[in-house]
């Protein structure tokens, strides 16, 4: 694994939502918690890893930081946002609580053997993906890229 470029930095990516208490009891069904320094009533700052949390912002508010017109996410794709889980099992328990939650199927489960996903929409359309890699294969393939180098 490569240093990264910037030890330390933060990832927050914003995303609009229509109703960000509807939103929040989504996510947290899903095992996600709050920062409450960053949460309040037109914003949610959703915790994912050690340096990377979603902003769940109330439409209203995510068009005051944007210059540019809002697309709806349930005809347009903006993003994809993938997180990861520590086991196949998490994967069908994450993606089966996001669709008792409300959430809808995007795509049925993926399996590579190294790699495990499935995908849903949240309540807004965004779509999400959860997925397990297997530690192993990762170790090799960055062996395999470093012997390839030399």
């Amino acid at each position: 694994m490569t240093t990264p470029a910037h030890a330390g930095r933060m990832l927050f990516v914003n995303i609009p939502v229509a109703d960000l208490e509807r939103s929040k009891a989504f996510f947290a069904r899903l095992g996600f918690g709050y920062n409450p320094m960053f949460t309040g009533e037109t914003a949610a700052c959703m915790l994912v890893g050690e340096q990377a949390s979603v902003m769940l912002l109330s439409r209203e508010t995510f068009a005051q930081y944007s210059k540019l017109p809002m697309a709806d996410p349930t005809t347009h794709a903006l993003a994809l946002y993938c997180f990861s889980v520590s086991s196949r099992d998490e994967v069908d328990t994450v993606a089966e609580a996001a669709l008792a939650a409300g959430g809808s199927e995007a795509d049925g489960p993926e399996d590579h053997g190294f790699m495990y996903s499935r995908s849903f929409f949240d309540l807004d359309g965004h779509g999400w993906q959860v997925m397990w890699m297997d530690p192993s294969s990762t170790a090799d393939s960055s062996t395999a890229s470093t012997a390839a180098k030399a």
